[in-house]
């Protein structure tokens, strides 16, 4: 089995190199890494597509390598995918995240954008994130403590050997900072994010403002991943990327595009 082990804090990250001593445990596991040369945290789903990206060849301190690029979290994927260590991988691994990717916040993290682009592609992915120390599900960062995810995470990519996600769903995890009481099996949560436009300084004519909070809520409901964390449990969301409205469809039908299309044309 051959995983590509990626993340979006940068290839030197401690919490990407404790997934993979982990990972170059299991038996029968070839394991891959190419990752972002410096953070690239909630960069999401970007790619480049102007300029020609970069590979460096990186040294970790058991002697064996991986690959940095200046590209995003999708751009390693998609080298992976397209030969650049031989052939694609099998499983795409990303994180271990520094910091939590929970509810709404999975649309702007790169660490689950990888992981999206692995089932894009057709190749089953985890995506793995550690709450900070500091506790609460607010971005203020600490410090971080893998012992846990690590160990999880080799844990769940071997019964991903033995037991397939269905096609085109991903596996969200997401580690409390504590000890964890128990796994739970989550749906995404809900943000409530205290955003506020903050005028920082004037210089040169130009305004400057800081536009995002760094202590967002969410709404405490049961069986949800921010829910599950907060109570130090490790939680485990299955997502999958048909953003399809299927309901919404037959709504839809009802609504008279055809009439708007002849309208249209004879304005």
């Amino acid at each position: 089995m051959r995983i590509l082990l990626t993340n979006d804090d940068g290839i030197s990250a401690p919490g990407l190199q404790a997934a993979r001593r982990a990972l170059v445990e299991l038996d029968g596991i070839e394991v891959d890494v190419i990752a972002p040369d410096s953070n690239r945290s909630a960069i999401g789903r970007g790619i480049t597509t102007r300029s020609p990206l970069s590979v460096e060849e990186v040294s970790f301190e058991d002697g064996r390598v991986g690959y940095a690029t200046d590209g995003t979290p999708v751009d390693c994927v998609r080298f992976a995918e397209l030969g650049l260590v031989g052939g694609p991988p099998d499983l795409i691994v990303s994180g271990i995240n520094h910091g939590a990717n929970l509810g709404d916040d999975i649309t702007y993290s790169g660490t689950v954008a990888a992981a999206l682009e692995g089932i894009v592609l057709g190749i089953p992915a985890i995506a793995v994130s550690q709450q900070s120390s500091a506790g609460g599900l607010g971005y203020v960062s600490g410090k971080f403590d893998f012992a846990v995810a690590a160990p999880f995470t080799a844990q769940l990519v071997g019964r991903l050997r033995e037991v397939s996600m269905p096609e085109a769903t991903l596996i969200n995890v997401n580690c409390p900072c504590t000890e964890p009481t128990g796994v739970e099996v989550t749906k995404l949560g809900k943000r409530i994010y205290n955003d506020e436009l903050k005028l920082v300084r004037e210089s040169d004519g130009r305004k400057h403002y800081e536009i995002y909070g760094w202590q967002p809520g969410y709404e405490e409901v049961e069986g949800t991943d921010l829910y599950a964390v907060a109570n130090g449990r490790i939680a485990v969301t299955p997502i999958h990327f048909d953003l399809t409205d299927h309901g919404g469809i037959e709504r839809l039908h009802g609504w008279g595009f055809e009439e708007m299309l002849a309208s249209a044309a004879t304005a």
